[in-house]
């Protein structure tokens, strides 16, 4: 797979990107990162990428023309034909955009191509939005000075679906928020619940013992200990995941049943 980053600030990413699953798949040629200067697709004699919005406001806002030229070089293609190539997206990180989610992850590792637009200032020119990105995505209900930290974590979390970028491979299915390339195909709003509670060495730390079902070997109680407390944290940490939640009849048994150990008030 490979990423592409639209940035004003190149040098960022010298290290983030350069540590952990991230570098070992760049290593190993899972994946490859190419950082695009967006100030070289600037003409003017101080390579400017900011003007005043029209109308006043305050603050600056990034111009369309860096980006479209930016992403014309990249792919030797009009801007318009680039955003239809097939298997790849171009993609906004924006405060404004539909919230990044474990879904959108699964369905991005399925690409060949992810071209990341960062902005800055009080934003970009309305126009990339619309019509060059094919989506707009913001990381969260807060607002960053940029969008290259935005661009990391989705290097990131997309990085480590691909198949091969982590160790043992089941260890992404069990994470939190996880679902199916399937399910993420199927529906925007899907999504999974937190991941169990985990213990190691030793047994006992201080007045503090592991859960004792975790000790004895039976697989299945295992199995349905670690899923019961992934939906009581859940329900505890993020009761919001859990309307949108892929849930089996055993989950919606057991829902009812920790809505009943807490209460009228749940």
């Amino acid at each position: 797979m490979r990423f592409d980053i639209l940035t004003i600030f190149p040098g960022f990413f010298t290290g983030p990107l350069d540590y952990g699953i991230v570098h070992r798949a760049r290593e190993s040629g899972l994946m490859e990162i190419a950082i695009h200067d967006l100030r070289r697709y600037s003409h003017d004699r101080h390579h400017t990428v900011d003007d005043r919005p029209f109308g006043g406001g305050e603050g600056m806002v990034m111009k369309p023309e860096p980006f479209f030229e930016a992403i014309e070089d990249i792919f030797a293609a009009p801007a318009l034909e680039a955003r239809c190539t097939p298997r790849t997206a171009i993609v906004l990180l924006s405060a404004s955009g539909r919230l990044f989610r474990q879904q959108t992850a699964v369905r991005w590792a399925a690409l060949d191509r992810l071209v990341l637009l960062c902005g800055r200032y009080e934003g970009v020119d309305e126009r990339v939005a619309r019509h060059l990105a094919n989506e707009e995505i913001s990381i969260g209900d807060f607002v960053l000075s940029g969008g290259e930290l935005a661009a990391a974590l989705v290097v990131d979390a997309v990085t480590r679906l691909l198949p091969g970028a982590l160790g043992n491979e089941a260890s992404a299915v069990q994470e939190s928020f996880m679902i199916s390339a399937a399910e993420a195909a199927a529906s925007p709003a899907a999504g999974g619940v937190l991941d169990c509670p985990q213990y190691t060495r030793p047994r006992q730390m201080r007045n503090w013992e592991v859960p004792e079902v975790l000790m004895q070997g039976n697989h299945e109680e295992i199995r349905r200990w670690r899923r019961r407390q992934a939906l009581a944290k859940t329900l505890r940490n993020r009761p919001d995941l859990i309307e949108g939640a892929a849930l089996s009849d055993e989950d919606r048994l057991m829902l009812d049943e920790l809505r009943a150990e807490k209460g009228p008030s749940s």
